[in-house]
């Protein structure tokens, strides 16, 4: 879930619930909540926490949230992991340490204490080696899945998206969204399911229904709107997008800055192909 600010830069709490809100009503079973989406680097502590606590306070009832609570300083994502789950979080999103690039041993020990804090609330493992540097091999994923409660892994490793023993497998890109389902995945944490969760929920039941054709229709459909999301880092389009769909602002925290005019332009041109502006009411 992206996190929404004010117009000084602040937190903006009630915006965030509006924003849970609308999710879980279009289509997401779950949200993830200071996440790579939500501009987790430039969140306190105290924000992460806030924004858990008000997303379980709005959404909980009826939807999984769970904490992105993992950084590259051990201490501090046993802190958090920790406080999080005391608030409820329903788990915990731990990305892989990044720029002290730990070697395997290291990385075993961190999420070892990462999810020994946890105290049971489970633990999905986030490899994203194009942020991270450092890469989590599907066999030291298997062993990672030895840890009683780290049960999934988000993969945002496109060229190493494959089943794991002992692990849920969760799309982290939302190209692979339809292969990670077709593979026996159960879903992703996506960033377009913000302004077409209906039809990527659409993908989902058509695969648990068997009808694989059906879901790959949709899926080509999808295909600009994936496209035109990356066209500047994430996530400022799909903050432009849920600007230009009056959901949010498209307020962002440097060092990310706003989209240009031509990056304005183009995720415009996918929200209109899409039909989804005209349904917005948005000029």
């Amino acid at each position: 879930m992206a996190t929404p600010f004010a117009d000084d830069g602040a937190l903006d709490l009630d915006a965030a619930r509006r924003l849970a809100h609308h999710l879980v009503d279009h289509g997401s079973h779950g949200l993830v909540v200071a996440g790579t989406t939500g501009e987790s680097p430039t969140l306190d502590d105290g924000e992460k926490l806030r924004l858990v606590e008000a997303v379980l306070d709005e959404v909980g009832d009826r939807a999984t949230v769970i904490a992105g609570t993992g950084s590259n300083d051990t201490r501090h994502s046993v802190e958090l992991t920790r406080d999080a789950c005391r608030l409820g979080a329903d788990a915990a999103l731990v990305v892989t340490p990044y720029y002290n690039k730990p070697n395997r041993t290291g990385l075993r020990a961190h999420f070892e204490a990462v999810a020994e804090a946890a105290a049971g609330t489970p633990i999905v493992l986030y490899n994203i080696p194009s942020r991270c540097v450092v890469n989590l091999p599907p066999d030291l994923l298997a062993e990672l899945a030895e840890i009683p409660n780290v049960v999934a892994v988000k993969q945002a490793n496109n060229a190493e998206l494959g089943p794991i023993d002992g692990l849920d497998l969760l799309a982290g890109n939302d190209e692979v969204f339809l292969r990670t389902l077709e593979l026996g995945g159960v879903g992703g944490i996506l960033v377009a399911s913000h302004v077409v969760g209906p039809r990527m929920r659409e993908i989902y039941e058509a695969v648990a229904e068997g009808d694989h054709e059906r879901a790959a229709e949709i899926d080509r459909e999808l295909a600009p709107i994936y496209a035109a999301l990356t066209v500047a880092p994430n996530p400022i389009p799909v903050k432009t997008a849920l600007e230009a769909l009056g959901l949010a602002a498209a307020n962002l925290r440097l060092p990310l800055v706003p989209a240009s005019a031509g990056e304005r332009a183009t995720v415009r041109a996918a929200l209109e192909r899409q039909g989804l502006l005209s349904a917005a009411g948005a000029s």
